[in-house]
């Protein structure tokens, strides 16, 4: 039977003698906790806890960070289980030739949930050593609870957490200038610093804590804007699994599957750039002073294509990028977004090739990256990274895009909720949607589905506020042509509605 990863292990001497496995040095496992993040999820581990993991390495930040849960999914158990130790298996290609590394990540000290131990998370707060707050919540995750209270255990959003545990550092501290932390949201979302930050002093106004608080925030507690960039399928294939275990020699689950690529863009000046000791470490961290370009190309072409083409690519029956884009058909739609659709908007330098460069990840031989995990608030994500790029293309060329159209009428089609029954009874996890109710109302209060009401559908939900914050129904002939591609799914069926598609684009 094989050993659990664990501190013991990778500080044997036999087993540090005969594995191919890249091993933290030892030292490294007793290093301060100088960072915390919100999140124990696979892309902070594959690409947040990387970084640090790889600054240890070069000597460059000497600290390791504290994961909080707080969706229960209980991985800071295991985590804790396995000492803060996981493996984390980089494949990809690298300068074009086959790369894979497997590396125990030794940068995390511990987890904890926030919803059992919230006292054991604000003690974090006063430890004097901490320098800097990650978290990635997901797009829903940077919102204003106006129900959240500090008395609570937890509050109830991540803002509030995170605004009640700068109060509880404030105030440990007498918010001296050098208790002051470097706050770095992963969140995808536009000026996500600057967003959080808002909503924490709001916060902090609506539960009239002291003035010095606000003040603080300002001088001592940088919040960056910043665009992450790697794709972490997080746990392998069984398959793959299996592969690894025999080839490690141990267990590991926590084990976490990530490409080669990554980019890590913080917003900030070079004082900035010098809190930041871990920013040295890899080129893939860039500290700028606007990270706008590198957003905007990132978002557009990568997480747009993703949010756009993972509902048709479902509902023609695959279940992992590579596997769609593979596909001649859904291969040919996601071209059409990318080089069509989302390039001819963009103002960003170098996007068609960046463009180039996505088709070949989105490819990864190495990787398979469920579809279905990334319909995760596919709904928040629609609106935050595809409704720019539908109005934006609508005011350059004065009619919608095609094939974002007939996305967003897949979308509502996966919707609905079959495929997502589907998925649980073949004990799939099906990612939540906060909005996945209001949704499958609207097709809920639909007399049958005859043409006619199909339109009606498309109406209702374009021109839903609360899905969008905006009427889409304003956009010009987007309502059209979303009716149209919803009238062909529903008709034909997913396939024959997408040849339809592009065999009439086509001519």
């Amino acid at each position: 039977m094989q050993p659990t990863l664990s501190r013991r292990l990778i500080l044997d001497p036999e087993f540090r003698a005969r594995t191919d496995v890249v091993l933290p040095d030892p030292a490294h496992l007793d290093l301060p906790e100088r960072a915390i993040q919100f999140g124990t999820g696979a892309f902070l581990r594959g690409f947040v806890d990387y970084f640090l993991d790889q600054a240890n390495r070069q000597g460059r930040f000497n600290g390791r960070v504290v994961m909080v849960g707080s969706t229960g999914s209980g991985r800071d158990r295991t985590i804790n289980e396995q000492d803060g130790l996981y493996t984390l298996s980089i494949q990809g290609l690298k300068e074009r030739e086959r790369f894979e590394e497997n590396r125990v990540i030794g940068s995390v000290s511990r987890a904890i949930s926030s919803q059992g131990a919230w006292g054991e998370v604000l003690a974090c707060a006063r430890n004097p050593d901490l320098r800097l707050v990650f978290s990635n919540t997901t797009e829903v995750g940077i919102t204003l609870d106006e129900a959240d209270d500090p008395s609570l255990e937890p509050p109830r959003s991540f803002p509030g957490k995170l605004a009640r545990f700068l109060l509880e550092r404030g105030r440990a501290f007498d918010y001296a200038e050098e208790a002051g932390v470097v706050v770095i949201p992963c969140e995808l979302i536009e000026d996500n610093g600057d967003r959080l930050k808002r909503i924490v002093l709001d916060l902090s106004a609506r539960w009239g804590v002291e003035e010095a608080f606000g003040r603080w925030i300002e001088s001592s507690v940088p919040f960056c804007n910043t665009l992450v960039d790697r794709i972490v399928p997080g746990k392998p294939t069984e398959e793959r699994a299996r592969e690894l275990r025999e080839r490690l020699g141990y267990q590991d689950e926590m084990l976490t599957a990530c490409e080669v690529y990554r980019l890590f863009a913080i917003q900030g000046d070079s004082a900035l750039e010098q809190r930041l000791e871990f920013a040295q470490a890899d080129p893939g961290v860039i500290v700028t002073s606007d990270v706008t370009p590198y957003r905007e190309r990132k978002v557009r072409l990568l997480n747009g294509t993703h949010t756009a083409m993972v509902p048709a690519a479902l509902l023609c029956g695959h279940e992992s990028v590579r596997a769609a884009v593979e596909d001649d058909l859904v291969g040919a739609f996601v071209r059409k977004l990318m080089f069509d659709e989302i390039v001819p908007t963009l103002e960003a330098e170098g996007a068609e090739q960046f463009a180039r460069d996505v088709i070949d990840r989105f490819s990864n031989p190495f990787i398979r990256h469920a579809l279905l995990d990334i319909t995760l608030q596919g709904t928040m994500k629609m609106r935050v990274r595809n409704v720019p790029t539908i109005r934006r293309y609508a005011q350059r060329f004065g009619r919608a895009p095609s094939a974002f159209s007939f996305g967003l009428a897949a979308f509502l089609v996966f919707m609905r909720g079959e495929l997502q029954a589907s998925a649980r009874e073949r004990g799939l996890r099906v990612p939540p949607d906060d909005q996945s109710d209001r949704l499958r109302e609207h097709w809920e209060a639909l007399p049958d589905r005859t043409d006619e009401a199909l339109r009606e559908l498309a109406a209702t939900t374009l021109s839903d506020q609360v899905l969008w914050e905006d009427d889409l129904t304003s956009i010009p002939g987007l309502l059209t042509a979303v009716s149209e591609s919803l009238i062909r799914i529903e008709g034909q069926g997913a396939e024959p509605a997408l040849a339809a598609l592009l065999e009439k684009d086509a001519a």
